[in-house]
């Protein structure tokens, strides 16, 4: 990659690195639909200013438009909500470590249906051994963790609904599953765009996707959330305003642009480095300990970065 793509891929990296953490925190009072709309509106409101400025050109072919309504679905809507559900359940850095399946699901899909985003050996060693280092870095939090959710005596709720005869372990595994088939959603989704987007200006991609995905979702919330309850705590509307402003408008310019750049499989490697983040903002700012997990799991991360994109 050019010095610029790792300027963006590194950007992005922190950006979607902490954004699980704002899920947590927003999902504590809002339900994970209204978390989304949100999010969404937010973005769209970022990326409406963008497009007063930049003035990109508009598409005219209608099968872009196409296009990008499901991208919006496929993209945005259907896994954030899956992740955001998710987080209720699961603890953020086991989302975290989850959603970094989806350079591995990326890399089949393309395998399959682009021509110059081919698996090899390198290629897959590198994911492999990138995916071995999450593992290290998140096992000091990972056992504790689950073996917290997995506790008969945990108390989970679904948006006020018991359901007889799940227990705290069977959320745990839905929330872990949703958070999987999310990152599968991610990685069709680039595949898809740099399949049939190429040519989209990376504000319209990101601009238009949302408009369809968030007016559908604001009509369905109308529709089962009555009344419609707004949060209140200022903690709750830093989260959405994070997410919604830096952890998707911001964002979403930085993902097309990698996704048309570097391809992909590279442009997803990006979510390797969710754990990496939030295990270095804890040392710095938390002054969590410095051990031989975060110097080894980050050593293997770096490195398959590095591997996964070298040319030959």
């Amino acid at each position: 990659m050019k010095a610029k793509d790792w300027l963006a891929f590194i950007a992005l990296g922190t950006i979607w690195g902490s954004s699980f953490l704002w899920i947590k925190l927003a999902v504590q009072e809002t339900s994970p639909a209204m978390l989304v709309a949100f999010r969404l509106l937010f973005a769209i409101l970022t990326l409406s200013v963008v497009v007063l400025f930049a003035r990109p050109r508009w598409p005219h072919d209608r099968r872009l438009w196409l296009f990008m309504f499901i991208f919006g679905f496929t993209n945005s809507l259907i896994p954030y909500v899956l992740i955001s559900w998710g987080e209720l359940y699961i603890d953020s850095a086991v989302a975290a470590i989850l959603n970094s399946t989806t350079p591995l699901f990326a890399m089949i899909i393309a395998h399959l249906l682009l021509s110059d985003d081919r698996i090899t050996l390198p290629r897959l060693a590198g994911l492999v051994i990138g995916f071995i280092g999450i593992v290290i870095l998140v096992s000091r939090d990972l056992n504790g963790e689950l073996a917290r959710l997995f506790q008969p005596s945990q108390a989970i709720q679904l948006a006020s609904i018991s359901l007889p005869g799940f227990s705290a372990a069977n959320f745990a595994l839905l929330g872990q599953l949703a958070v999987l088939l999310a990152s599968l959603f991610y990685a069709f989704s680039s595949v898809f765009a740099r399949r049939n987007m190429r040519d989209l200006s990376p504000i319209i991609q990101g601009l238009v996707p949302l408009l369809g995905a968030d007016a559908f979702l604001w009509i369905l919330l109308s529709q089962v959330e009555q009344p419609l309850v707004l949060p209140t705590l200022p903690i709750t509307w830093i989260s959405l305003l994070w997410l919604g402003i830096l952890g998707t408008g911001l964002a979403f310019l930085l993902y097309f642009y990698l996704i048309h750049a570097v391809g992909p499989t590279r442009a997803t490697l990006v979510t390797y480095v969710f754990p990496l983040v939030g295990v270095i903002l804890g040392v710095l700012i938390l002054h969590e300990q410095l051990d031989w997990q975060l110097a080894v799991g980050g050593a293997l991360i770096v490195g398959s970065i590095v591997v996964v994109n070298q040319k030959s």
